[in-house]
């Protein structure tokens, strides 16, 4: 995976994990959209969309300091969504299958991270 985010100004669309992580969040949203538990519902969507938006604020950092500082929010986002992807399978809000490839993609995306940001530092 190379991540250029120095040098030529790429476009923040053009990332692989901040498309990845939309397109989570938005699958996510779309899940839960009818769903009558208000307080899961806004707790599982919030931590699903604050992974690419972590991604986007760090991406548009100056610094590399910065940058790594956002995308371990993202991280940790992430970590948080895959525990509500748990609870939300075993109170029976969220297919099993359906929460096993969330949380597959939620520990692929926060690797990703991880690796960035050791490039970065």
């Amino acid at each position: 995976m190379t991540i250029n985010m120095e040098g030529a100004r790429m476009r923040l669309e053009n990332l692989d994990i901040w498309r990845r992580s939309v397109d989570l969040s938005v699958e996510i949203y779309q899940h839960f959209a009818g769903h009558r538990d208000f307080g899961f519902r806004d707790q599982i969507t919030r931590s699903s969309l604050s992974l690419p938006s972590n991604i986007a604020e760090g991406f548009e950092r100056a610094s590399d300091k910065e940058k790594a500082l956002f995308l371990n929010y993202a991280k940790g986002s992430a970590g948080e969504l895959k525990t509500q992807l748990i609870v939300g399978s075993r109170i029976g809000y969220i297919p099993d299958a359906m929460s096993k490839r969330w949380g597959d993609e939620v520990e692929q995306l926060s690797k990703m991270l991880f690796a960035i940001m050791r490039k970065l530092k």
